[in-house]
């Protein structure tokens, strides 16, 4: 082989190399020039404060998880508050709302011959029944809650999401 031919060999060699590189480098530049804005429907990865914003938007609260507090939070929803019901005293919930009873010994409340749905144990419990503590209730219609057992002198903790009001 002459030093010629080698020479134009070479020659076509590095010029394929050279358009291959940079047909690469092209291609990241362009990649990275696409790149969608972070927190859009292009881009699903996002920071946990985006959703807890996000989250917050929806609910209508504040992203800092702040509540308003009261016996009786008549229109609240999406907040969870922590409430204590006194010995004899009863919560009606509203339509929708929901209820684990933390502490204490509760019975269910109805006015009528339905009652609540226990989430938890995927049963209904009627006027009476004994609820039992960390299942969530779910109030399906008004007009039916939680007191505390008569034998229960104590006062009970729960938290609720949704309407309510103490009797």
């Amino acid at each position: 082989m002459n030093k010629q031919a080698f020479r134009i060999g070479a020659a076509v060699v590095l010029l394929g190399a050279g358009i291959w590189i940079g047909t690469g480098w092209n291609s990241i530049i362009e990649a990275d020039t696409n790149s969608a804005t972070p927190g859009s429907a292009d881009d699903p990865v996002v920071t946990k404060s985006y959703v807890d914003e996000q989250i917050a938007k929806l609910s209508g609260g504040t992203s800092n998880g702040s509540s308003n507090s009261g016996s009786n939070n008549e229109g609240q929803s999406g907040t969870l508050e922590v409430v204590t019901l006194p010995s004899g005293k009863l919560l009606i919930a509203a339509d929708g709302s929901q209820v684990i009873v933390r502490a204490g010994k509760a019975v269910a409340y109805s006015a009528d011959a339905n009652g609540l749905a226990d989430v938890t144990a995927g049963q209904d419990l009627t006027n009476g029944q004994v609820v039992p503590n960390n299942h969530l209730l779910w109030f399906p219609r008004p007009g039916r809650g939680i007191t505390t057992d008569p034998s229960y002198t104590g006062s009970l903790t729960v938290m609720v999401s949704g309407s309510y009001t103490i009797k």
